[in-house]
């Protein structure tokens, strides 16, 4: 009788310990898991940091080709304002070159008139001479 309820005690003390193991068993994959959780959003959140600097350094490399685009566009403005600026200069003087010339041709003309009449006036001169 002892010697079956000792045996019966034992095979409810393995019970217990069979079911204790389980549990922790249980718990190991449990924590396991939360590990393995805690792996995937750590690599989640540093695939999204770097989702965001990536978007940054895009958004800079955007600002930066519109700075220079900007400046670009400014220098053209410049160099645009200069080559008029030199057209109306060149034109300017043309204008003052023509002047200069008519001004001459006048006086070449009113001297040639000159010596013009000069000769008539020494022809008819002669002529008077003759009557």
């Amino acid at each position: 009788e002892r010697k079956k309820e000792r045996k019966e005690r034992k095979r409810e003390r393995e019970k217990e310990r069979e079911k204790e193991r389980k549990k922790e068993r249980k718990r190991e994959r449990k924590r396991e898991r939360e590990k393995e959780r805690e792996k995937e959003r750590k690599k989640e959140r540093k695939r999204e940091r770097k989702r965001e600097r990536e978007k940054e350094r895009e958004k800079e490399r955007k600002e930066k080709r519109k700075r220079e685009r900007e400046r670009e566009r400014k220098r053209k403005r410049e160099r645009e304002k200069e080559r008029k600026k030199e057209r109306e200069k060149e034109k300017r003087e043309r204008e003052k070159e023509r002047k200069r010339e008519r001004k001459k041709e006048k006086e070449r003309k009113r001297e040639r008139e000159k010596e013009r009449r000069k000769r008539e006036r020494k022809k008819e001169k002669e002529r008077e001479k003759k009557e």
